[in-house]
C-alpha cells in the first residue's frame, strides 16, 4: 500500500497502547495537528506506539478522481486553495461528501483489510468524511479500541463532515462543536471539550526575539504598525490583491506576506512597486517568529491561522462572503463574538479595515481580548486520550 509503513518503530512498541493518527493533506491543517500532537505525546514520555497515516495512502487504489483525471482527491482542495476559486466550495462539499459516501463498503473493506494485519489500541482521526467508515472498519477489527474524532475546524458542518452518531468519543475546540455533539445524540461522556484546536507547542511561551532588529533585518521599519498576510500552507493569489490595496492606500504601516506553496502569489507581491515596506516569504515553518514581528493578521478565516494570532495576542481581520469555505464562516462569527477583530464583506474594504484596527482604543480592545484567550488543546489531549485507554468499555455509550 502506497506510502504506508506496516512496521511500528520503537523497542518494546509490542507492549505499548499503539495509537493511529488519522490526516490528510487537504490543507495543512491536519497533518499539522496530528504531527503536533504526536510532539507533545513524545516530550510528555507517554509509553505509547503511535503512527501516523494519510487516509489517501490507505485509500489510494480506489481514488476515484485520480483515476479519472490523475490528479488526488486531497489535492484539488489544495488547488482550489492556491487559485482562489473558494466560491465553488458550497456546491462541492455536498457532492464530494457524496462520492464518498458511494464508496463506503470498499472504504471500510481496505481499512478493515490493514488493521487485521496489525490491529491498533485506538484510533484517532484528525480528518472529516471517512469517519462512519473508519469507525466501522475498527469495529469489525477490534470492537473494544475507541475511536475518537478531534476536531480541527471550530465547528462541524453538518451534515456528517466531522461528526456521526455512533459510538465515539469528540473532541470539540468549541462550546459551538459541544452543541453540536449533544444535538447529535452523542453522550456527555463521550464530548470532551478542549480549550481550542491544536496549535503547534512553538505558539506558546515567549520567543526570544527583539522584534525592532528582527523588523530591520527584514527590510521593515523601527516602530511602523506591522500585519502579517496569511492564508495558510497553500497560500492564495488574494494575497497579492491585499498588498497592493494596501501599498496604495496606508502609507503609514508595513506588511509581512507569507505566501505558503503559492510561488505566484509571491511573484506577484514582489513585482509591485512598493510604497511601504513589504516582506515576502514563500512556505515557512517560522509562522510563530514572523507573528512575533507583526501587530495584526489579515488572512482567511482558517481555524489554525485564526488560533495561531490569537495565541500570539494578535487581532484578526477576516473575510466572509460566498467565496468563504462553508466549513470555515463559523469561524467568523466566534471572531466577531469574541471581541477578537474585524469581519469585512469583501477584502476590497481592506484599507478602511486596517484603519479601524489601529484606532488606539480599539486596537487596545482587540489585542485584549485575543490576550484573554488561552488555548491549551495539544497539552489537554493527550490527558484525554490517556483517560480513555484507562477506560475502555465503550459499549452502550450513545445516549438513549
Amino acid at each position: 500500500m502506497r506510502g504506508v509503513q506496516k512496521t511500528r518503530q520503537g523497542k518494546g512498541a509490542r507492549l505499548n497502547p499503539k495509537i493511529d493518527f488519522i490526516y490528510v493533506d487537504s490543507g495543512g491543517g491536519h497533518r499539522a495537528a496530528a504531527t503536533a500532537l504526536l510532539g507533545v505525546i513524545r516530550r510528555q514520555n507517554r509509553p505509547w506506539d503511535v503512527r501516523l497515516l494519510s487516509i489517501q495512502d490507505l485509500l489510494y487504489r480506489i481514488d476515484f478522481i485520480r483515476k479519472s483525471i490523475g490528479i488526488e482527491f486531497q489535492e484539488v482542495y489544495n488547488i482550489i486553495l492556491r487559485r482562489g476559486w473558494t466560491i465553488v466550495t458550497p456546491p462541492l462539499v455536498p457532492v464530494a461528501h457524496t462520492l464518498i459516501r458511494l464508496s463506503h463498503a470498499a472504504q471500510v473493506r481496505i481499512l478493515e483489510e490493514y488493521w487485521k494485519s496489525d490491529p491498533p489500541d485506538m484510533v484517532a482521526s484528525l480528518i472529516p468524511h471517512y469517519n462512519r467508515a473508519m469507525f466501522q472498519a475498527l469495529s469489525r477489527v477490534r470492537p473494544d479500541a475507541p475511536f475518537v474524532t478531534i476536531l480541527t475546524d471550530f465547528a462541524d458542518y453538518p451534515s456528517n463532515f466531522w461528526m456521526e452518531r455512533q459510538n465515539q468519543f469528540v473532541v470539540c475546540p468549541t462550546e459551538r462543536a459541544v452543541q453540536q455533539a449533544r444535538a447529535l445524540g452523542l453522550a456527555d461522556r463521550l464530548i470532551l471539550p478542549a480549550s481550542g484546536v491544536i496549535l503547534n507547542p512553538s505558539f506558546y511561551g515567549p520567543l526570544p526575539v527583539d522584534r525592532e532588529a528582527a523588523r530591520a533585518s527584514l527590510g521593515l521599519r523601527r516602530g511602523l504598525p506591522t500585519g502579517l498576510i496569511l492564508f495558510g500552507g497553500e497560500g492564495s493569489t488574494e494575497i497579492e490583491r491585499i498588498v497592493r490595496l494596501l501599498n496604495e492606500s496606508d502609507p503609514d504601516m508595513q506588511l509581512i506576506a507569507l505566501c505558503g506553496h503559492n510561488q505566484r502569489a509571491v511573484d506577484a507581491v514582489r513585482a509591485l512597486p512598493a510604497r511601504i515596506p513589504i516582506f515576502v516569504e514563500g512556505f515557512t515553518s517560522e509562522i510563530p517568529h514572523y507573528m512575533a514581528l507583526a501587530d495584526f493578521f489579515i488572512g482567511k478565516p482558517g481555524p489554525g491561522s485564526i488560533s495561531e494570532a490569537i495565541a500570539m495576542h494578535l487581532p484578526v481581520i477576516v473575510e466572509r462572503n460566498a467565496w468563504t469555505l462553508p466549513q470555515e464562516r463559523y469561524n467568523t462569527e466566534w471572531v466577531e463574538k469574541q471581541g477578537v477583530g474585524i469581519v469585512i464583506r469583501n477584502f476590497a474594504q481592506i484599507a478602511g479595515a486596517v484603519r479601524e484596527m489601529l484606532t488606539p482604543e480599539r486596537y487596545a480592545r482587540y489585542r485584549q481580548a485575543a490576550a484573554a484567550i488561552h488555548n491549551s488543546a495539544v497539552f489537554e489531549i493527550p490527558e484525554m486520550l490517556e483517560g480513555i485507554l484507562r477506560n475502555r468499555d465503550n459499549r452502550n455509550l450513545l445516549a438513549s
